[in-house]
């Protein structure tokens, strides 16, 4: 580890630190209700959004019509999209006069980005018209981010509120999450993309004529406007294929920090927004806490690995020590204007916060390197996790720890006040089984037959480890990959369409019945009995939970593939 590395990653936690409170805070104030200063420029325009929809803003939803407004309106924006990457051939804004997509590819796609996933099964520089990426695909990251902030809100007020019917209006939750959160950020953020060099133009692609004199197209577009959502909304999907490492998309270590830091910032905040609106913001800061262990210790293994090297290149005679000439390590799939460091933070907080944006190639990185990354989307990705999506997965988890808390005390559980009894244990179980049936079920059809190994480049330990990497991807609607599985195929297109589907929905619907549960139930004041949810004790139980339920769930999966490549790579065997 280089002290430039260990400065950069330091001041990047810090800076997430300072900003938590003061954002965590303003959120609070908007989803509350609470004046703010943007209330004058935007509240006409949400009443206006209101007053052309019909939405009666006074008027709360209970937990089922809550979530039936949440399927209805990510259904619709799923077909229509659907529909727009068919049509593309015909639709305005298409420069290359590129044509629809398949259908599988299609299909994928939409539940890709209707599920805040943005897996990419295509090259996006050559399958997607203008049209197609600011209608098809930007509009999702604004809408899919918006309804993860939406479901994490909904259940913060079950358990804030006493003997209460609802949960909230999805619709002005979602219009709040987007005018008042996404909107402001991403504008202001896009100017500063542009301004560092990141393109913004509905112009043609460019042709340069390259040094030999051959012609090269060179690939333009909305690009900042897109970058900056698709971090900020953990959504991660690219303009480019190479995603953040692409020099259009992330243009110097400065946007590096700058887009990085994008993706943590809201996900860290909305767990201080938790705090207050529960009336505690120890609780918040409990949480992050947890999420913080997390993260590090993500960040010790993945740094450690790659800025020692891989052992068979050091066995050549390759230097691989860092020095002032070179960052060293293990630079396979990595930009060398990031270096190790910036790489390896990318890689943590991408998969621990659900974006899925990758400036350098996981694929490339070392087994075990690899295994952390798989790992942070197995467990949920609750250490800040997506927008919205990594507060309530770690409320999740806070159920259950408090239920093994409660049995080892003799005293019913008890969070905030509120009596976890065996509806709410039921639904934080369902939630979580059906993530792991996801990934394990789909890695197991794909291994056994043509359809999913003719995908293969590595047909060894490692090429499981791809296979099982896409599905954890996508269940986790993180959108990442291990870039030796080609994916664009109809077995993979649906059945990894299949997988968004289920991680997103079949874990909110369970997530919001908790809320519904939850808000009926009166607060009991705490006793001799009632074991405390802050503090060291909590933290330590919390994150014992979070990693003995993955342990459990993955492990015998993982041993299968980057244990074994790593165990391989020791022993100078292909892997």
């Amino acid at each position: 580890m280089t002290p430039t590395g260990i400065v950069s990653i330091a001041a990047f936690l810090f800076l997430t630190y300072l900003l938590t409170k003061p954002l965590g805070a303003y959120m609070a104030r908007v989803y509350q209700g609470e004046r703010t200063w943007l209330d004058p420029v935007l509240v006409p325009v949400e009443r206006g959004f209101y007053a052309l929809s019909g939405v009666d803003a006074s008027k709360e939803h209970g937990w089922r019509a809550y979530t039936a407004a949440m399927l209805l309106f990510n259904v619709a924006g799923l077909l229509l999209t659907y529909a727009i990457l068919r049509l593309q051939g015909v639709l305005p804004f298409n420069p290359r006069d590129l044509s629809g997509t398949s259908p599988d590819l299609a299909f994928n796609t939409a539940v890709s980005f209707a599920t805040n996933t943005n897996w990419q099964s295509y090259v996006g520089e050559t399958t997607m018209s203008n049209l197609s990426q600011m209608l098809g695909l930007a509009v999702h990251n604004f809408t899919s981010a918006a309804t993860g902030m939406a479901i994490a809100i909904a259940l913060v007020r079950g358990i804030a509120r006493r003997s209460a019917s609802t949960i909230g209006n999805f619709w002005v939750d979602m219009v709040r999450s987007t005018l008042w959160i996404l909107l402001p950020i991403s504008f202001v953020t896009a100017i500063v993309l542009v301004a560092l060099g990141t393109p913004q133009t509905l112009g043609d692609y460019v042709d340069a004529t390259t040094v030999e004199g051959a012609t090269q197209t060179i690939a333009v577009g909305p690009v900042a406007s897109q970058e900056i959502i698709k971090v900020l909304g953990t959504n991660g999907g690219g303009f480019f294929n190479t995603n953040s490492a692409h020099p259009f998309e992330n243009p110097s270590p400065l946007t590096d920090l700058l887009t990085n830091f994008a993706m943590i910032v809201i996900p860290a905040a909305i767990f201080y927004t938790f705090g207050r609106i529960v009336g505690d913001t120890r609780q918040g800061w409990t949480l992050w806490a947890a999420s913080l262990a997390i993260v590090i210790l993500g960040l010790v293994v993945v740094l450690g690995f790659e800025q020692a090297g891989n052992p068979q290149i050091g066995a050549l005679g390759v230097d691989q020590a860092p020095t002032a000439l070179q960052a060293g390590g293990n630079m396979e799939g990595k930009e060398v204007r990031f270096g190790i460091a910036l790489s390896a933070l990318w890689a943590v907080i991408t998969t621990v916060i659900s974006c899925g944006a990758v400036n350098s190639f996981h694929d490339s990185f070392i087994p075990l390197s690899g295994l952390v990354t798989t790992v942070n989307i197995q467990l949920g990705e609750v250490a800040f996790g997506g927008v919205g999506a990594g507060l309530y997965g770690m409320l999740m988890f806070a159920i259950l720890a408090v239920f093994i808390a409660g049995l080892m005390v003799g005293r019913t559980p008890e969070y905030i006040g509120k009596k976890i009894e065996a509806y709410e244990v039921k639904m934080a179980m369902l939630a979580t089984l059906v993530l792991g049936a996801s990934v394990l079920g789909f890695t197991a059809l794909a291994s056994v037959g043509e359809w999913g190994t003719t995908a293969l480049n590595n047909p060894n330990a490692h090429g499981f480890s791809e296979i099982l990497y896409a599905y954890t991807s996508q269940t986790g609607n993180n959108g990442s990959a291990f870039a030796g599985l080609g994916a664009n195929s109809p077995f993979y297109n649906t059945t990894g369409g299949l997988a968004m589907l289920i991680g997103r929905f079949l874990m909110i619907v369970p997530l919001l019945a908790i809320a519904g549960s939850l808000a009926r139930k009166r607060r009991v004041p705490p006793n001799i009995g009632t074991f405390p949810t802050t503090g060291p004790v909590w933290v330590g139980l919390l994150v014992g939970v979070i990693l003995i339920v993955g342990a459990l769930t993955y492990f015998p999966a993982l041993s299968l593939g980057p244990i074994v490549s790593h165990l391989q790579m020791a022993a100078g065997q292909t892997y």
